[in-house]
Formats: C-alpha cells, sequence, structure tokens
C-alpha cells in the first residue's frame, strides 16, 4: 500500500485530498483539506494574481508539502482550473509555488476539467445506460457536461463561476453584494446573468430525456446541507428542484451577515451561495429531472483516480467508445461526409493491420489513425482551399475527449498531412511534436493518404483493399465497383510518402469484383 495525493488550485479555495491505494489500486480517502486562498478575486476583476494572493497560495503549498511528507506521500499530481488559465502572471506563481514547495502544477483544460470530474462522479454514480447531466459549479466557471453511461457526448465551460460573477455584478453599478443595501438590486442582477445563459445551456442538453442531473462543487455541496438543516431533508445527497427554489428565496431574504451568523456559513461561502443556488436552480430546470444528485466527490477525487490508474502500470488505451462519440459529434458539427469519411477509416485500418511488419505500432494507434480519417476533411466546412490546413486548426480549437493533448496533436498533424506537403520540421506544428510523435505521424500519414486516394471520387466504388508482400517491393490490390481509373490515378500519385518511409516499391491493381 501507498499514499498519494492530489491538489485542486480553484478560483474560490485551494483544495488537497490524500488517498491510499491497496494492491488492486483502489483508492481510500484518508486526509482532506480546504484552503480559502480566492485566486478569482484579483483574476477576474483586475486581470493578475496581487502579490498578497500570491504569498497565501505559496504559504497554502508550503502546508500541502509538509502533510504529504507527514503521510509519506509517493506521488503527488497538483492541477489548476479557470483562474490560473487567465491570470496574466500564473506563471510566476507556478514558479514560485515550485521553487519554495517542490510542487509542480499543471493548468489544464475546461474539456480535461469535465473529464476528471465525470471520472470522479463515475466511481461513486451508477451511470450506466443512463443519461446524465453533470453541472460542477466553480469560483470560476461552470462545467456542463452530458454523459450517456461512462461516455461524455457533451461538455461546455461557461464563465459563469460565482466568484467572477461576485466580481462582474460588483461593477454593475457600483454594487456592493454584502451590503444589505444593495441586496434587492444584486439579487435581480444575479437572475438577469443567468438568464443569459439559460438559452445556451437549454441548447447544450437537449431534448432527449435526463435520468440525472449531478452536482458537484463546495457550493452544491453546501446546498444540501442547508437542505437538511433548513427543511429538514433526510440527506444531503440529494436537493429537489423545488427545494432549491425556497433556498434562493431564504437567501435572498438574508443579508451576508445574517448567512454567516444564522446559516454558520463561512465567510468565503457566504457570498457565493445565492449566484451558486440560482445557476443550479436554473440548470436543474433546464434538464427535467425533479432531483439533483450530490455525489460529495469533485475535481480533486477525479484527478487521485486518474493519479492511482497511471500509477498501476496496466495499460489504459484511451477509451474507444469516448473517443469515438466525441469525433462522430465533431465530425457532425463540421459537416463532415460521413459516408465517405467512414469509407476511408475503414480502408486505412485495413492498410495498417496488413502492413504491420512494416510499420511495427500497436492498436492504440491504429485509433489515432482512424479518428484522423474519420475527421480528415473537416477543413472544408471552413474553405475548400488547403482544408488540410483549416482541418489542422479545427483540431487544435477543438477536443477529443479520451486522447491526450500529445495524442491530440498527432491526430491533428494526420490531418494536416492527408494531402499535398509532406510531413516536415520546417513546419512549426510538426516541429513541435517529440521526435517519436514525428516518426509516427510520417508512417500514419502513408497510409492515410493511400486511403483517401482510394475514395478520391466520394462515390464509395471501392469496397475493399488488399496489401501484400511480392518478391519485389508490395502490390496494393483494388476491389470495388464499375471503372476504378480515378482511383487508380489518385493512389499512383500518393504513394510517394509510403515508398519513401518504408524504403520499398508500390504496384498499384484495380479489379472489379
Amino acid at each position: 500500500m501507498q499514499n498519494i495525493a492530489a491538489v485542486d488550485v480553484g478560483s474560490n479555495a485551494i483544495r488537497m485530498i490524500v488517498g491510499r491505494v491497496d494492491a488492486d489500486w483502489k483508492v481510500e480517502h484518508v486526509e482532506n483539506i480546504r484552503i480559502p486562498v480566492r485566486l478569482g478575486q484579483d483574476v477576474f476583476a483586475d486581470g493578475f494574481i496581487h502579490e498578497e494572493t500570491i504569498q497565501a497560495a505559496v504559504d497554502a503549498f508550503n502546508r500541502f508539502r509538509s502533510i504529504a511528507d507527514a503521510f509519506g506521500v509517493t506521488h503527488l499530481r497538483a492541477i489548476a482550473t479557470s483562474a490560473m488559465r487567465e491570470a496574466a502572471n500564473g506563471d510566476i506563481l507556478v514558479n514560485r509555488i515550485g521553487s519554495s514547495s517542490n510542487i509542480r502544477i499543471e493548468v489544464i483544460s475546461g474539456d480535461d476539467e469535465a473529464r476528471l470530474i465525470a471520472l470522479a462522479i463515475a466511481d461513486v454514480v451508477e451511470l450506466q445506460n443512463k443519461r446524465a447531466v453533470l453541472v460542477d459549479i466553480g469560483g470560476g466557471s461552470v462545467e456542463v457536461t452530458v454523459t450517456k453511461g461512462r461516455n461524455i457526448v457533451y461538455t461546455n465551460s461557461y464563465n459563469m463561476g460565482t466568484v467572477r460573477l461576485l466580481n462582474k455584478l460588483k461593477t454593475k453599478g457600483n454594487l456592493q453584494p454584502i451590503s444589505n443595501e444593495t441586496n434587492s438590486a444584486f439579487n435581480l442582477h444575479i437572475h438577469e446573468y443567468a438568464e443569459t445563459n439559460r438559452r445556451r445551456i437549454e441548447q447544450a442538453i437537449g431534448r432527449e430525456p435526463v435520468d440525472l442531473c449531478i452536482g458537484t462543487g463546495g457550493n452544491v455541496e453546501e446546498m444540501g446541507k442547508l437542505r437538511q438543516r433548513l427543511f429538514k431533508g433526510s440527506s444531503d445527497k440529494v436537493i429537489t428542484v423545488d427545494e432549491l427554489q425556497k433556498l434562493i428565496e431564504r437567501l435572498e431574504q438574508m443579508s451576508y451577515s445574517d448567512r454567516i451568523g444564522k446559516l454558520k456559513l463561512r465567510p468565503d461561502r457566504a457570498d457565493v451561495i445565492l449566484p451558486a443556488t440560482i445557476m443550479m436552480h436554473m440548470i436543474a430546470k433546464q434538464t427535467g429531472v425533479k432531483e439533483v444528485t450530490i455525489p460529495h466527490v469533485g475535481l480533486k477525487d477525479g484527478v487521485l483516480l486518474d493519479l492511482a490508474e497511471e500509477l498501476s502500470q496496466v495499460p489504459h488505451p484511451p477509451r474507444r467508445e469516448q473517443v469515438w462519440e466525441s469525433a462522430m459529434r465533431l465530425g457532425t458539427k463540421y459537416q463532415f461526409d460521413g459516408e465517405h469519411a467512414s469509407l476511408v477509416c475503414r480502408l486505412a485500418a485495413s492498410l495498417f493491420r496488413q502492413t504491420k511488419e512494416l510499420h511495427k505500432l500497436d492498436e492504440e494507434v491504429l485509433l489515432l489513425l482512424e479518428v484522423a480519417s474519420l475527421l480528415h476533411d473537416i477543413g472544408h466546412f471552413i474553405n475548400t482551399i488547403d482544408h488540410h490546413k483549416h482541418g489542422h486548426y479545427l483540431l487544435t480549437a477543438n477536443r477529443l475527449i479520451g486522447l491526450t493533448t500529445s495524442q491530440q496533436k498527432i491526430v491533428a498533424n494526420l490531418v494536416r498531412y492527408h494531402r499535398k506537403a509532406f510531413p516536415s520540421v520546417d513546419d512549426e506544428n510538426f516541429r513541435e511534436l517529440s521526435q517519436e510523435d514525428r516518426l509516427l505521424v510520417t508512417k500514419l500519414s502513408a497510409l492515410m493518404r493511400l486511403a483517401d486516394g482510394m475514395d478520391v471520387t466520394h462515390t464509395g466504388r471501392v469496397k475493399g483493399v488488399t496489401i501484400e508482400k511480392a518478391k519485389k517491393g508490395w502490390i496494393l490490390h483494388l476491389q470495388g465497383n464499375g471503372d476504378l481509373m480515378f482511383e487508380e490515378w489518385a493512389l499512383m500519385k500518393r504513394r510517394s510518402l509510403f515508398k519513401e518511409v518504408f524504403g520499398i516499391s508500390l504496384e498499384i491493381r484495380a479489379q472489379k469484383e
């Protein structure tokens, strides 16, 4: 058994969790710490983190280091979210913390944040055969994620986190939200701000029935506790939509000091609990459910589980269903030719499996080739001219859920080089890859160019392909319907990278079925 730890640098607080992993790499929580360092208060108001806040964060991490050492933590992962993504001097804070505590902070994307939260939820809530909407209310953003089973089908980050909202409304009409005199105006503006995002969230959730609405984050957990205290609820792990409405009405009647004195809320919770409740109620109503499940897990729990999985030394390739779902959604978004894309994908996979003795790559790599083949033409959405370059841009701007950052870059480069110029270090996007990944892109591009050439007419005439070793070089046999003259001609043009990469000749032969 060994102890591992995770740190979540949020916009409203910094949290650490220590877990003990057993021989089967199951995680048991042994310590949970929250330190109220509000990075978002500086960032969302001024765009950078003030020195006083930087020092508070450094002190928090020095404390985490002491706790980690006391528990004999062998591995620790620290991640940061919305505030650190936006802070102009975020790199300075990362460097200061690293120098003082020897803890490296990783600033993650909103998509990664959603994936890790979903991982934590799936560990404690049964999601099989259910459509769920996951709502994480943070200080800087609200993540809304739609899942089917354990697969994420949609996720988006909305800049309406509670600390961000406080800062926006403090400057709107010189409102002072912690003052009794301005409560009425402040509450009105919160509702107005929530309403501006309602339609976007309604479109994201869609009209398909929702089985579960699951809320995470410290504010949501506080709602469950207030439900027990104010409405005599039997559990803090659920709150109904009607109870959320009642809670909003109760909070609106109370001043900031009343929330601290009468509800026993921490000062850094008392000012954000109302906007958080309004957001949660608005989203829950859109889902059509009667209650919100509160599993009492969050981002730090997902980071801990992810770390345990990584350390288990058991290979965990990308989950095909998750990656495929995300890729299909992206293709649909950019109006791809689904039939052509699917055929090129199938032909590329067939070439991959038949040429293993040449490329010597594994099945995890095949998934990257398939996804790139599926999405190779999405750049047409921007412009047909140079659509390979436009496709690369779209794949750097849209995250494929289930792939790592390096895997996503490989897919983007495969799309970039599926036609015209060969992969080259003269291009910055290719040069920034590791040497190993550059070789991978070059090999897979050689196969993908051939697969795309087999359906150059987008008519689906090619039904199958066989590629085999001959006495001199290799021979590629096309099987299909009708005259395959155009397909054969395209392959003659596109075989040059294959010949260069693998150092062999390639003969093209076409035959009708």
